[in-house]
């Protein structure tokens, strides 16, 4: 496993891999506010129109199915996404030939939003960012098998703390509210997708 500090070191690496291969799906992983999303946007930019970018957020349950489960309080949990739906998508991305259709994710209201995205048969660099890509339980262990390349996000704690709560702040909790969420359950998650980072090819780790 390699560390790369430069998003010119990703894309060339991604290229080299997609070079004899119709399409490939790249996972880019890492726990919240660790940058996947930028790392993602800005990758798609340097490969080109042939990439694309898209999210496992999309598959978080919608909120009336959280709290009917009882799992309102955890979300953002491994059980709180619908990981069939998401390793479908991922199935059909992988086999081609048509046009698939991947839900976004709303944060201001913090609800899926269907069609937000569509990977065409001419989008041949595929990028997943998500927190769960490189987990084995839960229904997770099905994703990894359709992963060509996989790069665990890794960023100083403190800093991800920052920004997490900034975020959450940003889209409407109060600042006491944003530090629990953040303290709680998202770290939580961290924890979780940080024991995974052994399972990426390679690791990005880039100045804050």
């Amino acid at each position: 496993m390699s560390t790369l500090t430069k998003l010119g070191d990703v894309a060339r690496l991604i290229r080299d891999a997609a070079a004899d291969k119709p399409r490939i799906i790249v996972g880019i992983v890492g726990p919240p506010a660790a940058g996947k999303s930028t790392i993602a946007a800005t990758l798609v930019q340097l490969l080109g129109p042939a990439s694309i970018a898209i999210g496992m957020d999309g598959f978080h349950l919608p909120q009336a199915t959280l709290v009917s489960l009882g799992r309102r309080e955890r979300m953002g949990a491994p059980d709180t996404f619908a990981v069939d739906d998401f390793v479908d998508v991922l199935t059909r991305i992988r086999r081609g030939g048509s046009e698939v259709s991947v839900p976004g994710f709303d944060r201001t209201i913090e609800e899926p939003v269907p069609h937000a995205s569509t990977v065409t048969a001419a989008r041949r660099t595929i990028l997943v960012e998500g927190n769960y890509l490189l987990a084995e339980f839960g229904g997770w262990e099905r994703v990894a098998p359709l992963l060509d390349l996989s790069f665990f996000v890794r960023i100083e704690n403190d800093i991800r703390m920052q920004r997490l709560v900034a975020r959450h702040i940003e889209f409407g909790k109060t600042p006491d509210a944003a530090a629990a969420w953040a303290a709680g359950p998202d770290a939580d998650n961290a924890r979780l997708i940080g024991a995974t980072a052994e399972r990426a090819d390679h690791v990005i780790e880039l100045a804050a």
